[in-house]
């Protein structure tokens, strides 16, 4: 059998379990999974990925990479993702402006580069990840708070840099964050995983082991979709997904020399689900407004639960997807226009209800002129 096909059915097995697991696991018991997947597992696989590779300047380049593609996201999540939504539901845009540039690519993303790609190439994703970072932490919560003193009743500037100060520490002591600083110290000093005690080392590959299936029997239990608004969120992620193949495909294009590996890191690591970061800042604004007594949100909260709720499955099934027919992604021909297909059919629902309701104006108008000539009709005999 092939090797990627062979891979997949493993990882939709082990998520199959998860999904039998789903009604002995309570919804609180799912935080202590993410827990143990975000501060052991996870970190123990990048520090031994981190300490794999030869340390170089142009590693930057990478967390540099990712920044940009999360403000070239913001700008098309404005004027491309934002354009089916009603010029009303003002909450619902920013509340999508804040998520859909995101990436969560813990959960999403790094076990599949894992097992696919290897450790190389997940060190690399951890280090792009450095800049997305940057921009959930610190950029959008800097929008969030933007939008909350342009309509705010009160004026709570203090605590908005004290805020900042926080994130800057949240941000240092994140696990993930921790072991990344660590791992880049120890190799500019020329150390390597070898260099290490051998209890640390084994310690590190031990807990390594636990990741993939952890995270996968995670992604299982945790698939819980609300109706109401499914349909509207598969095509804004949709869209985001069209978007994020066409931005990838033109830099490969660009640059043409690149290995097949690199290739697939920089088509699967951007399509990563959401992050959880700008729900928490959300979240934050969202009980300034309670304490304001603000009758109009600056989010739609529960809008927000719902793009997470969905977003984790639709990129894993993606990155699966990615990963097993490999061959016929990496072509930017092909990708490109797998991506501009994802954003017109994207368009489709909306297309049909604006088609919908104009039909339903003219009808309606129709009968109300009908109305108007059979009444005047009936006063003049």
């Amino acid at each position: 059998m092939n090797f990627a096909l062979q891979n997949t059915l493993e990882l939709l097995l082990i998520i199959g379990l998860g999904l039998l697991l789903q009604k002995k696991v309570a919804k609180q018991d799912l935080k202590g999974v993410k827990v143990i997947i975000l501060s052991v597992a996870l970190p123990a696989v990048i520090f031994v990925a981190l300490l794999k590779i030869k340390l170089d300047s142009s590693l930057l380049i990478f967390p540099l990479l990712a920044l940009v593609f999360n403000l070239v996201m913001l700008l098309a999540t404005k004027y491309l993702l934002n354009t089916t939504i009603s010029k009303k539901e003002n909450s619902k845009k920013r509340t999508i402006m804040m998520l859909m540039p995101s990436l969560a690519p813990g959960l999403s993303c790094f076990p599949f580069i894992a097992i696919y790609l290897g450790d190389d190439s997940l060190a690399l994703a951890a280090l792009a990840d450095v800049g997305n970072k940057i921009f959930v932490l610190i950029l959008l919560y800097m929008l969030a708070v933007h939008w909350y003193h342009k309509r705010a009743l009160k004026d709570l500037k203090p605590s908005t840099s004290s805020k900042l100060k926080g994130l800057g520490l949240a941000l240092i002591k994140e696990p993930i964050n921790m072991v990344i600083i660590v791992g880049l110290l120890l190799l500019s000093f020329g150390l390597n995983l070898d260099s290490l005690p051998g209890f640390i080392k084994n310690t590190a590959l031990s807990v390594k082991v636990i990741m993939t299936p952890l995270v996968l029997l995670f992604i299982g239990m945790a698939v819980r979709i609300k109706s109401g608004e499914f349909g509207l969120i598969l095509s804004l992620l949709t869209r985001r997904a069209g978007i994020t193949f066409c931005l990838s495909a033109i830099f490969i294009l660009l640059f043409p020399a690149l290995s097949a590996p690199l290739v697939l890191l920089l088509i699967v690591f951007p399509q990563s689900s959401c992050s959880f970061w700008p729900f928490a800042h959300m979240s934050a604004i969202s009980s300034m407004e309670e304490n304001d007594k603000q009758d109009k949100p600056t989010f739609d909260i529960n809008f927000a639960v719902n793009i997470l709720a969905l977003s984790l499955p639709f990129s894993t099934m993606l990155a699966i997807g990615i990963f097993s027919f490999s061959d016929f992604f990496i072509n930017p021909t092909i990708l490109l226009l797998i991506g501009f297909g994802m954003v017109t059919v994207s368009f489709i629902p909306y297309i049909i209800e604006k088609v919908k309701k104009n039909k339903e104006s003219e009808l309606s108008s129709q009968f109300n002129t009908y109305v108007g000539i059979d009444s005047q009709t009936s006063e003049e005999s």
